[in-house]
């Protein structure tokens, strides 16, 4: 009879990687231009610079790259991608498709727990608004979809629109400066419907509220040329 293989548990509540704080660094750092496209970044230098070994840079520009933020070169420096005007539109109907379908599958299904929850993340990116920080804003709003995901009981739809969204996350970015209160706005329309449990409206305002960015991007294109790709 062979013997089970005894494996040792894993630690539910450990924290983040290295490679993961790595990544949540240098993905900020991306989406709020600090990094702006063009931009050389080595393996060597980021390494010492946050004071941790080579490997978890290297995995962390993999996550990156495949996200489409960064380009590795062999033998030659990784750079910051420009913003592609065609991967915003990609990435904008891959999420109109799929939160049109998480947001009325959400409508049938949340608990009056669970709109609290949507209805406390939607307060704090209020403040987060008031307070200026956009980026904390940025996330929450991230955060406000992937939980309609996960309570639809579809989160692999995120994990498929966060692999895809790169170039439209810093068009969001930079529209924040204008067009924050309109997002928050939006929110609150899909939680009006949510909590009227009409998933036909509820998908109505997601298609609405995703398909602004089809009216910022040549804004923020005429105002930040220097960051886009030559398409």
């Amino acid at each position: 009879m062979v013997e089970p293989v005894r494996l040792q548990s894993l630690d539910a509540q450990r924290g983040p990687s290295v490679t993961d704080q790595v990544f949540a660094f240098l993905y900020g750092q991306v989406v709020e231009l600090v990094l702006p496209p063009g931009t050389k970044l080595s393996e060597v230098e980021v390494a010492k610079q946050m004071g941790v070994s080579r490997q978890p840079v290297r995995d962390a520009f993999y996550r990156l790259s495949q996200q489409g933020f960064l380009q590795i070169r062999p033998q030659r420096a990784t750079v910051v991608t420009h913003i592609s005007e065609q991967g915003v539109l990609q990435a904008r109907f891959i999420r109109t498709a799929l939160e049109m379908e998480t947001v009325r599958a959400a409508a049938e299904r949340l608990s009056e727990e669970q709109i609290a929850s949507l209805d406390a993340l939607v307060d704090r990116q209020i403040k987060a608004i008031e307070a200026g920080d956009k980026m904390l804003f940025h996330g929450l709003d991230d955060e406000f979809h992937r939980q309609i995901c996960i309570m639809s009981n579809h989160e692999f739809a995120w994990a498929l629109i966060r692999d895809s969204k790169a170039h439209m996350d810093r068009v969001r970015y930079l529209s924040l400066s204008f067009g924050a209160q309109s997002a928050i706005d939006e929110h609150k329309d899909i939680m009006v419907a949510l909590k009227a449990r009409d998933g036909d409206a509820a998908a109505a305002h997601m298609r609405v509220h995703l398909s602004g960015i089809l009216a910022i991007i040549g804004r923020i294109r005429e105002t930040h040329g220097q960051y886009f790709a030559m398409e």
